[in-house]
Parts: C-alpha cells; structure tokens; sequence
C-alpha cells in the first residue's frame, strides 16, 4: 500500500512538473554577447582606458618623485648630520606610504568608474530583454553566459531579437563620453538623398 502511495504520488509530481514547463515559454540570451555588441561598450571601454592612463600617470609622477629623492639621498647621506638624514629617511617612507595608499585608492576608483560607465549599458540592455520578453510572451529569460542553462533550442535564443529591439532604442548615455548616434548592430544609417533644395 506504501509503495502505490509512493508510485501515485511521484506520478503526480511528474505530470505537474511537465505541465508546469509546457505552460511556461522560455528564452535564453548570452548577456555577455550582447554587451559585447553594443557600440555603447566600445565607449564606456575608452572613456575608462582615458580614466585609467590619468590614475597611471599620476602614479608614475610619485614613483618618479620617490626616486629622485631617494637619489638624492643616497648620493649625499654620508654629508647628511643623524638629524637631517632620519628627517630625509622618513619623508622617504612617507612618500612610499602616499604611493602605496594612493595605488591601493586607484584601484577602488578605477572599478567605481568602471561600475558607473557600465550601469547605462546594463539597464539599456535588460530594458530590451524585458521588453523582447514581454512581446514575445516569454515568462523565463535565462542568461546563457553564467553557464547554468545545460541545454537550449537554437529557436529560443533571443540575442537577435534584442540586438533589432536595441536598434529603435536611444543610445546608452556614457558618464564622460561625448554622446553618439546609435550604432546598434545590425542597424543601416538612412540613405542620404542628394536632392538640391525646394525640390
């Protein structure tokens, strides 16, 4: 009697799940594939390179400040009093402490960057699927680039539905970029007529 209670209810079980997964249309899309497509990127990539070589010069002058200074103390620390020279070695170990702190500071700063040019980009490219998901009835949009989804239907990937969608959308604005027409894959600029005018 156990055993048919058992076998009943995994039964049950199977057929509510099937008809759970028939009721419910699924897509899939690579986010990273997408993000990748988007001109809007290739922007933000170059607004944070520009941002990145200011973080690096800026560290390349302390370091050059350091060296020239430790030089300077090398060549002369044998005509330096004890006084003079524990001041020149401390202001040494302070400026190494600035570098380090200020390195350590950039690297925070450079990801904070980061995060903020990548933001327009992200909410642009998830205002698309849900609006892609939604004309298309779809309850479910898994992102194949975390590697969760083990299988998928060619037919249900919806990379190319959201790249045309993207096409009719304004471009993502880019903190520190100069704004750009919409390059959005897959879109042609308009025919240029050669009309003269009042014609």
């Amino acid at each position: 009697m156990k055993n048919l209670v058992k076998s009943l209810a995994i039964v049950a079980f199977t057929l509510g799940t099937i008809t759970f997964a028939k009721a419910q249309k699924i897509a899939h899309i690579s986010l990273d594939s997408l993000i990748t497509a988007m001109p809007e990127s290739k922007t933000a990539q170059e607004v944070a390179q520009k941002y990145l070589k200011d973080l690096e010069a800026q560290v390349a002058s302390m370091d050059n400040e350091l060296q020239t200074k430790y030089a300077e103390y090398m060549k002369n620390k044998d005509t330096y009093s004890a006084l003079v020279a524990s001041t020149k070695e401390t202001e040494l170990q302070d400026l190494n402490k600035r570098i380090e702190d200020f390195k350590a500071q950039a690297q925070q700063d450079y990801q904070r960057k980061y995060g903020e040019l990548s933001k327009p980009i992200y909410d642009k490219a998830k205002n698309a699927i849900d609006i892609v998901a939604k004309e298309n009835s779809y309850k479910y949009v898994f992102d194949t680039s975390a590697g969760n989804v083990l299988y998928s239907e060619p037919g249900d990937d919806i990379l190319p539905l959201v790249i045309k969608k993207m096409s009719t959308m304004a471009p993502a604005q880019i903190p520190g970029a100069t704004p750009a027409v919409n390059k959005t894959p897959g879109t042609k600029p308009a025919p240029a007529t050669n009309k003269p005018a009042g014609k």
